[in-house]
């Protein structure tokens, strides 16, 4: 049997966490030398075919590395981070702080836990800190890349922005 009850669920923020546009030049640059090098080397190919193939595989990797999606979603249970594919209801979270660019170092070196959940992107610079408790979860805390980090709290919070 199904369950048919209608969940409504409110997107309280969303951020894509995209490459700088100054990514986009010299990533395009490398595609056209790339693509350079291989019509000098190949002289039975038209000048053309590699910089219509290499040119927008460059495009489609700069795409591809700025696709993970930071949500923060309400729903009549309880409010849950989406990170990707991966969700953390705060439910099981009982603490959280903001983690600046200054100590982000910190919290990915030494003093890093290998069971944490970790979601890194060097060109982001502050991220998320949600300490878990569930003992049903290996998992002590979640540590998220996000350039607003005050409105993902907020959010998190039930708070307006």
């Amino acid at each position: 049997m199904s369950d048919t009850r209608a969940t409504s669920q409110t997107v309280r923020y969303r951020e894509r966490l995209w490459v700088p546009w100054w990514w986009w030049p010299p990533g395009l640059g490398f595609g056209a030398l790339l693509a350079f090098q291989v019509s000098r080397g190949i002289t039975d190919l038209p000048t053309w075919l590699p910089y219509a193939l290499l040119l927008p595989v460059a495009a489609v990797v700069l795409l591809w590395l700025g696709r993970t999606e930071v949500r923060v979603i309400s729903g009549a249970d309880d409010t849950e981070l989406w990170v990707g594919a991966a969700h953390l209801p705060m439910s099981v979270v009982s603490r959280s702080a903001e983690v600046p660019r200054s100590a982000k170092s910190a919290a990915l070196g030494r003093q890093l836990d290998p069971a944490a959940f970790v979601m890194h992107r060097a060109w982001v610079g502050p991220m998320v800190l949600l300490v878990l408790d569930d003992p049903d979860d290996p998992t002590p805390y979640w540590l998220v890349s996000c350039r607003h980090p005050d409105r993902v709290l907020a959010a998190l919070r039930g708070q307006q922005q």
